[in-house]
């Protein structure tokens, strides 16, 4: 009776295992990867809605009111809330803008930029 070559059903079985295992953890990983580019995305958007808006103070030479606001700063079609609050300083002739930027109807900080706005004399 000659010899027989191949795998049994045990060995068949255990590689199998190990190769659904490996599977599972690759697509975990890349759902993982998709989610913090998503996030990372939002994040640089958020980014640039802040410095749209310091920018936007400096140029046109703004003397923003003192308090808070809020309102929308969307960006490539993902919709952000701005919330801007200006704070008096010792020097009277600077104000602390402070932008923070939220995804809407979230508590959830995406962004946080601090600048000054000058008074011209």
């Amino acid at each position: 009776m000659a010899s027989q070559r191949g795998f049994t059903l045990v060995e068949v079985l255990v590689a199998m295992t190990i190769a659904a295992i490996a599977l599972m953890t690759a697509m975990r990983a890349t759902g993982s990867l998709a989610v913090n580019s998503a996030e990372l995305r939002d994040r640089a958007l958020a980014q640039w809605s802040a410095e749209n808006r310091l920018a936007q103070i400096r140029i046109a030479g703004e003397w923003p009111m003192l308090g808070r606001r809020e309102y929308d700063c969307s960006q490539a079609g993902v919709a952000l809330v701005c919330r801007e609050q200006v704070f008096q300083t010792p020097n009277p002739l600077f104000r602390r803008v402070e932008i923070a930027v939220f995804a809407p109807d979230s508590n959830h900080r995406l962004s946080r930029l601090v600048g000054f706005s000058t008074r011209q004399q």
